[in-house]
């Protein structure tokens, strides 16, 4: 009890139903389950339940882990039906290969598919009985954080959170456990489950890990996340991408990685550095190497090489794990589109590259412009400078001199296209593509596009459907990929930017514009 209770804090868990907890637990030892829905490829920040896991154990609870593989189809089929059994497996190997890594004994946990029971008759007839008494309203809105948000949601997607609350009951927990994006499913379990005469539970919950580029780390946004079974190469490239200002304690992914996964873990985080720069020098305490970059005694650049250095350690042996050609043969499989992104073309060049043009490999992402200035050699182009979430900003050439004020385009948020080569505009490199609406009506009109309330420089923006892939480093001016995709970029009569029907978006929502409806991006 004492340790359940009086290391909340350790923990860094939000909890409802204290008073609850504190009754089981001068009783028995607590049950407990955690779900993972097995869509995209599991990352990083998923060993932040893990070494949660790993302390409700050491308290003596007993620990249930969910593959929830109908909750995966039914999220807007993230994942397909004939990918289920395959995803379930990876995600069953990856786990236990995460749980290995930081020494949780697996033959104290209890792994439980959601299909095993999710299809029984009993299961189906309280589903039915509990979507008798939920409004449409409550179940949109609980799975508002969780379930994709699309312009046309499916039917699948309101059922969603009632299979999660029911989940409680048919596992014989006394808590469920999950991130706090999952809080309105929780409160939504407890406001029904007693409505069909099933009990009220516990829930306990962790904080999200940001990603890379400051928002959420996100299994759609390639940069934004840290694949567990990514190369050390990669890593580095990620890493050394990641937004991380010099004495920006806020958004900044890298330092919240080393809160929310490296100390729970560890207990404590080692700078590695230069001797002539201070040498290497151990935390025991977060607050304390907050207060040390904030005051910028810690350099970015140490920063950064310090978290490669621990991450590596926890993930060797996962890669080691998935080295098996078994496991390879899984992972291909389970995910076969990013196989396909990722493969050479083959054949005859020309048609493997009209395959393969696909809106995954643009690097788009959202900006904020930082200064304006009219191009000291062409009266009609704006140079512009643009945070995208790295390191330094960017210079960017616009010709929008004609078409909006340096007052309109100062301190906005922008999308920009951001792998294109470099190219020189009248003596100036332009290091990215601002994209715009344009429609000629009585004279050409031009809007910049605007990304979604909430967002951030770097924020990952992808078409519908497309989020999974992986950006090409520099998109090749012969191969024209930009121009092939941007025949079918156009803005829909809802003033909403769309590649062949399908929505631009981040994860906040849709990309926009003004007013310029039928219109065309460039």
């Amino acid at each position: 009890t004492d340790y359940m209770v009086q290391n909340g804090e350790k923990w860094q868990l939000n909890l409802l139903g204290e008073d609850k907890l504190k009754e089981i637990l001068k009783e028995k030892d607590l049950r407990i389950y955690w779900g993972t829905a097995t869509t995209g490829k599991p990352h990083v920040a998923y060993f932040v339940p893990m070494s949660k896991i790993a302390d409700f154990l050491k308290a003596g609870c007993e620990v249930t882990i969910l593959f929830a593989d109908l909750h995966a189809y039914l999220d807007n089929m993230k994942a397909p039906w004939d990918l289920l059994e395959l995803r379930t497996k990876y995600y069953e190997q990856v786990i236990k290969a995460m749980l290995e890594s930081i020494g949780v004994p697996l033959e104290k946990l209890k792994f439980v598919r959601g299909t095993d029971f999710q299809l029984s008759r009993d299961y189906t007839l309280d589903v039915y009985k509990l979507s008798s008494s939920v409004t449409q309203h409550d179940a949109k809105k609980a799975g508002a954080e969780v379930v994709k948000q699309v312009d046309h949601p499916l039917l699948s997607g309101l059922l969603y959170p009632g299979l999660q609350a029911l989940d409680e009951e048919y596992l014989k927990v006394d808590a469920q456990f999950g991130g706090v994006d999952q809080r309105k499913i929780f409160t939504f379990a407890e406001k029904y489950l007693p409505s069909i005469g099933y009990t009220k539970r516990i829930h306990l919950m962790n904080p999200m890990v940001p990603g890379l580029t400051g928002g959420k780390m996100s299994s759609s946004e390639e940069e934004s996340k840290i694949d567990l079974l990514d190369k050390k190469e990669d890593l580095k490239k990620k890493l050394k991408k990641a937004f991380c200002e010099p004495g920006n304690v806020e958004n900044n992914g890298v330092l919240s990685f080393v809160k929310y996964v490296l100390f729970p873990l560890h207990s404590e985080f080692v700078i590695r550095r230069d001797p002539k720069f201070g040498g290497d020098k151990t935390y025991t305490a977060y607050e304390e190497l907050v207060k040390d970059f904030a005051e910028q005694h810690v350099h970015p650049g140490d920063l950064k090489s310090s978290v490669e250095v621990s991450l590596n350690k926890l993930l060797d042996p996962i890669r080691k794990k998935f080295e098996n050609p078994e496991l390879i043969k899984l992972t291909d499989s389970a995910y076969p589109d990013l196989v396909k992104q990722k493969a050479a073309p083959k054949g005859n060049p020309k048609t493997a590259d009209n395959d393969d043009i696909v809106p995954s490999r643009l690097d788009i992402r959202i900006g904020k412009v930082i200064s304006v200035e009219k191009h000291p050699d062409a009266n009609s182009l704006f140079v512009e400078k643009i945070d995208v979430g790295e390191p330094e900003p960017r210079t960017v050439v616009s010709g929008l001199v004609d078409y909006i004020s340096a007052e309109d385009l100062q301190d906005r948020l922008v999308v920009l296209l951001c792998n294109l080569k470099p190219q020189k505009m009248r003596g100036i490199e332009s290091q990215a593509m601002l994209l715009c609406a344009s429609k000629d009506m009585d004279g050409k009109k031009v809007e910049p596009l605007n990304p979604p309330e909430g967002s951030a420089p770097g924020d990952h923006v992808f078409v519908e459907g497309y989020e999974g892939g992986k950006p090409d480093e520099e998109l090749k001016p012969k191969k024209k990929v930009f121009e092939k995709l941007q025949v079918d970029f156009h803005i829909s009569d809802g003033c909403i930017a769309q590649w062949k029907e399908r929505n631009i978006m981040t994860k906040l929502g849709q990309i926009t514009c003004k007013s310029l409806k039928g219109g065309n991006i460039s």
